[in-house]
């Protein structure tokens, strides 16, 4: 999504690392090209780089030979590893091997690595997702105790609760945990969790199930823990062994049943003995969650002239939500207010001839003065709504510009629930230029900065907003349509940390903006949320909780975390650390209990338990790892981390842990013996270096000039609370070539895609690239007339026009497929994406250069087959 570009600094971006300092020349994207820098390794000896890399010379530059890439089909004994095997040619008298390295064929993959590394023989990502979907689509997989790891979280595949929480809700950065201490830091692979409690399953895939409070077998008394199969009965089912306290518990008489093979005889009809997701109905209701809506009068938003737009938006809303019929109305209790520096309330009672609006001066210190019709019945006050909404336009606006804080109609919405109890959702329509609070800091000169982690820290008058939304449960949704960009006044703080979000538009004057808007609003008022949620984890005693990272405010105790709200798509990580060695036959049980109220006021409690093994040996540490979970694991802690640490610092420390994670298997886990040449992975981590590099080099990490502080902060934001599938496909983008044959149209299967890099772009095709965050139509120049008439009505690409395009509707099989894959991935994106078409050769390539995430990045990131070079230096010198 496009954010509003402030702060706009030209001043040197910071000191980049050997990562960031490779160059190469593209030929597919000419801008990108510059001369490459001469090569200096201080961290090696020359010994070690003469182990490493003999030089030769390639087109006039001197590169370094490099090992060739290729999976070594004479090491059956380790599946596990994807080499880099050289040739040996002879040894040197201290007797180190002297290798001479083949150098690639292909003259665009000399050009695209700095060192002569034919990217196309990298370990590929579109291969991996495209070998498990081959594994595992259309299949079942059997979620049980001590499970193998998982399909991928791309792969359509039926995922079976056999008493483990299914990777739907919980995956693992290792299904495997080491049983010592020494032995998990050694391997420098955390032990991590990523849930999304309340995940949405797909069709035809059982929905978790839900059981009355007085049904369920009661957990442990003395740690809170509820019941689940990492429980272990005894003396006949009488008491039950607590792997979370260590303690037994006495089952009441009222709920005994005896056990048959360690097993109550009762475990198939009761979801919490044979399950690892249920959900309880408690008998205690509260109060059904409220619609608010705040909407700017400002003198500049009347200037604007999108109030009636917004209004008339509005109004099809509560329309929608209404229902046509007088059987379809809404319980669903509204309110409506606006502002510009004072607050506008509305009594909406129906035994009103007409709305009272009263207004509040006094906005340092709100007080209500009634409460009385301010939240309402829909279906009770639907056409007064629309008259007051109808009427907005027409306002006297204040004499002159104040200065609005987005803060003032979040306190006067926050008093309005608290005032009468209930969790909802506050919807703010803003549309004067952002200010900044009287205490927020501003981030002028930010790029300049040493400093550059202040930009992510909210103010703090905006933190303990927060921390009240948190406890009312009032989770808030800002639509910007201000055309003034203003300097670190970013509203999204407490949009993000409370389960909402923040919604920027450049103007509403165009057919597009129009759709995005009604898209956006319509998503946020329908979307099914819990609310007031509190989510607890319990782990085995032998570990603690180490950490918690997501879209929240850290609180003093990571195991039990608060949100205002909390939807399917969310998803947080936690880290473990060991206390003391664990049971190898035991394992590690994990339990997550989420306790919400839903939009009805129904309190429910969600638990989710998986087991997993624990193992001496390292290697089944990392044959049970897989890259996706490891890649967001990683991001959900470095995007946290970069509220309190320097950005240069947590590159640094992605690049040393990745590089002794490798090391570390190189080592101890390898059961074949490598030469210091070979480049040893493994098997289901052979995507994390293009991940990890995609993740160094992203704009919340590594920005540059081209990224304003708006987008950066909007991009952290968003993707920090992002599930598994979401993320890896924002760090590796889906490129789908579209059809351009004259007989065939089909549409294009995910499993069709190609890697990630300029090179995989054809001058004469059609290429769809898209991310949770961006929808792209590449054209490329030689694309073939008939093509372009089956899908933009023109058989000539001079008449193509790069940007924001909404595609003609055409009966032809090409435009058919092609809207039909659009809109499906729109249906499922998070945020509404506006397609943009880009014509090979244009200046706004850019867009797509930060997509392809394999080659040079536009801020000085390293490409993948740069970076993955200098991760097998490293791991060669940590080595020798």
């Amino acid at each position: 999504m496009e954010v509003p570009a402030v702060n706009q600094s030209h001043s040197q971006p910071p000191q980049e690392t050997w990562a960031e300092q490779s160059h190469y020349r593209n030929p597919a994207m000419p801008s990108l090209s510059c001369p490459a820098p001469p090569h200096h390794y201080p961290n090696l000896t020359p010994d070690q780089q003469r182990a490493a890399f003999s030089v030769t010379t390639v087109n006039h530059m001197t590169v370094p030979r490099p090992p060739s890439l290729y999976w070594d089909p004479s090491q059956q004994s380790h599946p596990d590893a994807f080499r880099a095997v050289p040739e040996i040619t002879n040894m040197s008298a201290q007797g180190m091997p002297q290798k001479s390295y083949s150098l690639p064929t292909s003259p665009v993959s000399k050009l695209e690595s700095r060192y002569g590394l034919d990217p196309q023989l990298l370990p590929s990502v579109v291969q991996v997702i495209k070998e498990d979907k081959m594994q595992w689509e259309g299949k079942v997989f059997a979620s049980e105790s001590k499970s193998s790891v998982p399909p991928l979280s791309s792969t359509l595949c039926t995922l079976e609760d056999r008493g483990n929480a299914t990777p739907r809700y919980v995956r693992c950065t290792t299904y495997s945990f080491p049983v010592e201490a020494p032995s998990a830091q050694k391997s420098h692979l955390p032990l991590g969790a990523i849930v999304c409690p309340l995940a949405r399953p797909p069709r035809g895939e059982r929905d978790v199930p839900a059981c009355e409070a007085g049904d369920c077998v009661k957990g442990c008394v003395h740690c809170g823990a509820f019941m689940s199969p990492a429980m272990s009965w005894q003396d006949c089912g009488q008491r039950f062994y607590c792997p979370f306290c260590d303690k037994l518990t006495e089952v009441p008489w009222q709920s005994y049943q005896p056990t048959n093979q360690g097993r109550r005889v009762d475990w198939g009809k009761k979801p919490e003995l044979s399950l690892g997701s249920y959900e309880i109905l408690e008998k205690q209701t509260g109060k059904a969650a409220v619609l608010l809506l705040a909407i700017d009068v400002s003198a500049a938003a009347m200037r604007t002239g999108q109030l009636d737009h917004i209004c008339q938006r509005i109004c099809s809303q509560l329309q929608a939500l209404n229902g046509p019929d007088e059987t379809d109305q809404s319980d669903l209790e509204v309110g409506l207010m606006t502002y510009d520096s004072r607050i506008h309330l509305y009594n909406l009672s129906p035994a009103l001839s007409r709305p009272h609006m009263m207004v509040i001066t006094d906005c340092e210190e709100l007080e209500l003065p009634v409460l009385d019709g301010l939240l309402v019945p829909l279906k009770d006050c639907r056409h007064i709504i629309e008259r007051v909404l109808s009427e907005i336009a027409l306002f006297d606006p204040e004499l002159e510009d104040r200065s609005i804080s987005q803060e003032l109609p979040v306190s006067a919405g926050l008093k309005i629930l608290q005032a009468a109890g209930s969790p909802g959702k506050l919807l703010i329509f803003h549309s004067s230029a952002v200010s900044e609070g009287a205490n927020q800091k501003s981030s002028s000169g930010f790029l300049s900065s040493s400093k550059a982690k202040s930009i992510f820290q909210g103010p703090d008058s905006s933190t303990s907003l927060v921390k009240e939304c948190v406890s009312q449960g009032c989770c808030v949704h800002i639509f910007v349509f201000s055309h003034q960009e203003v300097g670190g006044a970013w509203p999204g703080h407490i949009a993000f940390l409370t389960g909402g979000g923040l919604f920027c538009y450049r103007s509403l004057q165009s057919e597009m903006e129009h759709e995005c808007f009604q898209a956006d609003l319509s998503r946020c008022v329908n979307m099914q949320m819990g609310f007031k949620v509190q989510l607890r984890v319990f782990i085995s005693k032998e570990m603690h909780i180490s950490g918690c990272y997501g879209s929240i405010i850290a609180g003093s105790d990571s195991c039990c975390v608060a949100m205002a709200a909390l939807d399917w798509r969310t998803a947080l990580a936690f880290e473990f650390t060991h206390n003391k060695s664990l049971d190898e036959a035991r394992g590690v049980a994990i339990q997550f209990v989420l306790s919400y109220s839903n939009s009805a006021g129904e309190k429910r409690t969600r638990i989710h338990t998986v087991i997993l093994s624990a193992s001496h040996q390292l290697l089944d540490t990392f044959r049970s790892s897989q890259a996706e979970t490891l890649l967001t694991f990683y991001c959900k802690k470095m995007y946290s981390l970069a509220l309190e640490s320097s950005l240069q610092s947590l590159r640094e420390e992605l690049q040393t842990e990745v590089t002794e994670m490798l090391t570390c298997f190189r080592k101890h886990s390898c059961s074949t013996s490598a030469s210091p040449g070979q480049l040893v992975l493994p098997q289901f981590l052979k995507a994390v270096p293009v991940y990890i590099n995609s993740l160094r080099k992203s704009e919340v990490l590594l920005p540059g000039l081209r990224s304003s502080v708006h987008q950066r902060l909007q991009l952290r934001s968003l993707i920090v609370s992002m599930d598994t599938l979401s993320t890896a496909s924002q760090f590796y983008p889906l490129i789908l070539p579209l059809s351009v044959s004259a007989d065939n149209a089909n549409m294009p299967s995910l499993g069709e895609a190609v890697r990630c890099s300029a090179s995989s772009l054809d001058p004469g095709g059609l290429y769809l690239i898209c991310c949770p965050l961006a929808l792209l139509l590449w054209v490329g120049s030689c694309a073939p007339p008939h093509a372009l008439l089956q899908l933009f009505n023109t058989n000539s690409f001079s008449y193509l026009t790069s940007g924001e395009i909404k595609l003609p509707v055409l009966e032809t099989s090409l435009s058919i497929n092609t809207r039909a894959l659009i809109h499906s991935l729109q249906s499922s994106a998070a945020v509404t994406l506006q397609l943009k078409l880009v014509r090979e050769g244009d200046s706004c390539e850019e867009s797509l250069q930060r997509l392809l995430v394999e080659d040079k990045s536009p801020n000085g990131g390293a490409s993948y087959a740069d970076f993955l070079f200098h991760l097998h230096v490293n791991v060669l010198r940590l080595i020798v």
